[in-house]
């Protein structure tokens, strides 16, 4: 399925606005693919400059180094999913449906697979770098640096928006925030868990299902969910 959506990113993410050219949006859309195929790490612009016939130096005048792009893939991403949030629950009556739906949209489920054309931004190549990437992130020794500039906003509405639909079927629950943030960390986590390191879950393992797309871990997130919200005691 392609995606058009235009989201308003942070200027400090890039030194030149991606989606401004053709080139840009060219080095977002082959970047996701590249990160996808072979890895954050082993991922260089030189690569990525062979895999879409530029430069290094092209892509240098757009993103200062790999980790700016990485963060700008992330917050694009989390600013779709909080868009997918909005829109799917907005015209729901039942609260608990709402809940329902946002933890099906945390995996992925229900959702179409990606076309092929290079014009798209491939939803579900994206997700899996947020699975076992998005950490990356914000897990540096410039954290607070970049915190002061906002590049982690996206992350922080979507965790405001999940909470507002949490404290709206549960008003008394005091921790509504924190478990916003902890569901979408435990469903990256735990798909991780479930394709690579199997011993550190109870949910099986299955190596050849799309990351995170399974009812298992659904399950594991409905009842860390309720069985909190339902509670007598907080």
């Amino acid at each position: 399925m392609e995606y058009t959506v235009r989201v308003r990113m942070n200027e400090k993410l890039f030194l030149r606005d991606p989606e401004s050219s053709d080139l840009g949006r060219r080095i977002v859309r082959h970047s996701i693919r590249l990160i996808a195929d072979i890895g954050f790490e082993e991922m260089t612009f030189r690569k990525l400059a062979d895999r879409i016939g530029t430069t290094e130096a092209s892509i240098y005048r757009y993103f200062e180094n790999k980790h700016r792009l990485l963060i700008y893939l992330v917050a694009w991403y989390w600013q779709w999913l909080e868009y997918q949030v909005l829109f799917q629950t907005n015209n729901l009556a039942d609260t608990r449906e709402k809940l329902e739906r946002v933890l099906r949209l945390l995996l992925l489920k229900d959702f179409p697979e990606s076309e092929t054309s290079m014009d798209a931004i491939d939803i579900r190549a994206l997700y899996s770098i947020v699975i076992q990437e998005s950490s990356k992130a914000y897990l540096t020794h410039h954290v607070t640096q970049d915190n002061k500039e906002q590049l982690f906003k996206p992350y922080k509405d979507l965790c405001r928006r999940i909470a507002g639909i949490i404290r709206e079927y549960q008003p008394n629950y005091p921790y509504a925030q924190s478990r916003a943030s902890s569901l979408i960390e435990t469903a990256h986590y735990q798909a991780f868990f479930m394709k690579y390191l199997p011993s550190l879950t109870d949910l099986g393992t299955d190596s050849n299902l799309p990351v995170g797309n399974d009812e298992r871990l659904l399950g594991f997130l409905r009842h860390l969910l309720f069985s909190s919200l339902d509670a007598e005691n907080f």
